[in-house]
This record gives structure tokens, sequence and C-alpha cells, in this order.
């Protein structure tokens, strides 16, 4: 664990390949799979977004994994995710071959903390240029504050007291801090959603074979595991394991 973010939780977003009702029998089947891993750790699981398919499976979901250090775990599983079967959907029994892919996120306070201290504030007091009567005018009353290391400047005039005046810039300053952090968290995960793979063949991080053999291997580590249902009940550990120690 390398990242100051991996001692998060971790919220995972799945969604079907091309594929149809099979590939989103197969997002169902990761997800049910994640929630046992999560189970066996003891970490709290919740659905936060389930769109159902029309016949079965998924079309998309969104988990939240809350504990320490979940992210830091569960990120060895962004990717996208093979499976091999012969098809409960189809009539004649035939072989398929499915996709679904995984996205792991922070899981970020809905509250973003503002670091507001006030050794960064400068305050700058002047004398009001709006309405509001002599009292206004001839008193220094308003109040402008300069959030030093962003550069953010706010200003209020409205009060004749400037006490009054100060507690609303700070308002108005909390305000744009919080929109700056909101930002940039976005950008962020922007910018971890543009290193996601296409959700197609070639592409995939590990194939679960269920016929004519049944195996999980990972494509990055190379590692193998036999019982393949073992895996879909959440035995997931050897595999993260192994991708870590490589990433390290």
């Amino acid at each position: 664990m390398r990242d100051q973010e991996d001692k998060l939780g971790a919220l995972i977003t799945i969604h079907p390949g091309a594929g149809g009702t099979e590939s989103m029998d197969w997002a169902e089947m990761l997800m049910r799979m994640y929630k046992r891993w999560a189970e066996r750790h003891g970490y709290e699981v919740e659905i936060l977004d389930l769109m159902p398919g029309e016949e079965a499976g998924i079309k998309s979901a969104s988990l939240e994994i809350r504990g320490d250090y979940a992210l830091g775990w569960l990120k060895a599983e962004k990717g996208v995710h093979r499976l091999v079967r012969i098809s409960p959907f189809d009539s004649q029994s035939r072989r398929h071959t499915s996709f679904a892919s995984v996205f792991v996120y922070p899981l970020v306070d809905d509250t973003i903390e503002v670091d507001l201290r006030e050794e960064d504030i400068r305050m700058d007091v002047f004398r009001a240029s709006g309405a509001g009567g002599q009292h206004v005018n001839k008193t220094s009353s308003a109040v402008r504050l300069t959030h030093v290391p962003t550069g953010i400047v706010v200003s209020c005039q409205q009060e004749r007291s400037q006490h009054k005046n100060r507690a609303t810039a700070m308002k108005m300053l909390r305000a744009a801090l919080y929109q700056r952090a909101l930002e940039e968290q976005q950008k962020k995960r922007a910018e971890l959603e543009s290193t996601m793979t296409d959700n197609s063949w070639g592409n995939q991080i590990r194939s679960y074979v269920f016929q004519p053999y049944t195996m999980a291997k990972d494509e990055r580590t190379g590692l193998k595991v036999g019982d393949v249902h073992a895996v879909m009940d959440g035995d997931l550990d050897p595999f993260i394991e192994a991708y870590l120690k490589k990433a390290s």
C-alpha cells in the first residue's frame, strides 16, 4: 500500500460489454463476487445504484465498500473481466465469451472538508461604495478577504457592521473553496476514467473459464486458480496479492 488514498473505502462500478443478456448476467455475477469478497473481509457493502437488465442480469451497478484500505486492495480489480461458459440463455447450448468492465474509485465523503485557516486569510477593509446611507460611506465597514494559497478573493459591503460583512465574506470564501475542491475531485475522477480500456476482447485483466475446463487466470501476473467457483464466491485474495506484489 503506497498511495495515500489506499486507506480509503472504495466505490466499484460494473458495466456489461457487448453481448446482451449473457454479458448482463456476467456483470451481475461480478457484483455478487465483490459483495462476497467484501463480506469475507468485514467490510460494509451498500448498493448505491442498480439498473437491472430486461431478461436477466444488470445493465450497471455501483457498490460502496466501506472500511479501512478497501481501495488499496480493490484497485487491483480495475479493468475488463472475461467470462467463457456455455450460456444458459442459448437454446443450442453453445459456448459464449462475455465481457464486463470494473472500475474502482476512492470513496470520498459527500462533505468535502475545506481547509480554511486564519493565517491563510488576508483581510482588507475599505469604505463601502454602494447604497446604504451616510454611515456606510463614512466608515471602513466593507471587507475584502483574500485566501493567499489559492488567490481566491471575496468581498462584502452590504452591512453597516464590519463584523457582519466579514462573517458574510467568510461564508462566501468557504463556498468558493468548496467549489474548487469539488471541481478538483471531479477532474481527478475524469482522469481516472480516461485510463479505462475498451470493454472487449484483448483488453481483459482476468479470464474466468467454466467450460470446457474450470480456471481463473490473471493476464497481468499469470496466476491461475483451478477452482473458478471459489473465486466467484469471493476468494480473490491470491489474485489481489499477486498483482500488488508485482506493482510494488
